[in-house]
């Protein structure tokens, strides 16, 4: 039995668009032609994949199981083709990230990026997307991968993250009344959703640690002073997932954007786009839409 990497590239796409008619969009392709190729895949590994009936599609314990090998599978396979296909790419290309992201999963993906394009030097700056994104406009950076609250405009490839509370493995500080926040400065999309969320609650909070840096944030957390957000992809292996068990609220999606200037952008800058949205963002943004 082979899986088609079509088949698993349209199911990673319905899961992180969070519904078949929003994964066609994304693929060009009908809403019935989507669920087809889903119904095709659920036939070939025999299980069902997805939960129907509610407003989005929700993964079964099997279609969880998939979708982590899938991803795998799909970027063995883009950087198989990146890297068999690719013209030769040198240059330098100046790159923004947010700190929490530069300190999780984008070093791997960097070094990916190096094998497959020696040719081509990156430099990376850290900082909130708000400046990152100013920079970008200013000429600073040449991309920038980028948080935001609302879908933003004019942007490269973007998608949508899942926010989750995260607190100290050792500490209960979720217990406490008012709610003892750690968040970074003003400008911070995750203090933002933080604090519209639980004032649309009226659950009480206080700020209890401010830090410019995600290192900063991490020691306020292991310190137990309190609790944070942060992107499911970004949290550390040294900080705990809180959620409904400890009477926390869900929180709104966020969105993640690619930016670059598309009159500045030469080869080198194209290519990091398309390897970062390949890896990073839903299956269809193997190609930047321009």
């Amino acid at each position: 039995m082979n899986l088609p990497t079509d088949l698993l590239r349209t199911f990673v796409t319905v899961v992180d668009r969070g519904g078949f008619t929003a994964a066609g969009e994304a693929l060009g392709r009908s809403q019935p032609a989507v669920s087809l190729q889903i119904r095709r895949l659920e036939e070939l590994v025999g299980v069902d994949l997805l939960t129907r009936g509610g407003r989005s599609p929700q993964l079964t314990d099997a279609g969880r199981t998939l979708c982590d090998y899938a991803r795998q599978m799909l970027g063995l396979n883009d950087e198989v083709i990146a890297r068999l296909h690719r013209r030769s790419v040198a240059g330098c290309v100046r790159l923004g990230v947010p700190n929490e992201f530069a300190d999780s999963f984008l070093p791997d993906i960097l070094g990916r990026f190096a094998t497959s394009y020696p040719d081509v030097t990156l430099e990376v700056g850290c900082d909130l997307s708000t400046h990152l994104v100013a920079a970008l406009a200013r000429g600073r950076f040449d991309v920038v991968f980028g948080l935001h609250a609302s879908p933003p405009a004019e942007t490269g490839p973007s998608w949508r993250e899942e926010l989750v509370w995260v607190g100290s493995p050792q500490h209960q500080p979720q217990t406490r009344q008012p709610l003892p926040l750690i968040v970074a400065p003003e400008g911070c999309v995750y203090r933002r959703r933080i604090l519209d969320t639980l004032g649309t609650l009226h659950r009480p909070w206080r700020i209890a640690y401010t830090s410019p840096s995600f290192g900063g944030i991490k020691a306020g957390v292991l310190a137990g002073l309190g609790v944070t957000v942060l992107a499911r992809s970004a949290v550390p292996d040294n900080l705990r997932v809180l959620g409904s068990a400890e009477h926390l609220p869900e929180l709104a999606q966020i969105h993640v954007a690619l930016h670059y200037t598309r009159q500045r952008a030469d080869e080198a800058v194209l290519a990091l786009v398309e390897f970062m949205a390949a890896r990073l963002g839903p299956a269809e943004t193997g190609s930047v839409r321009r």
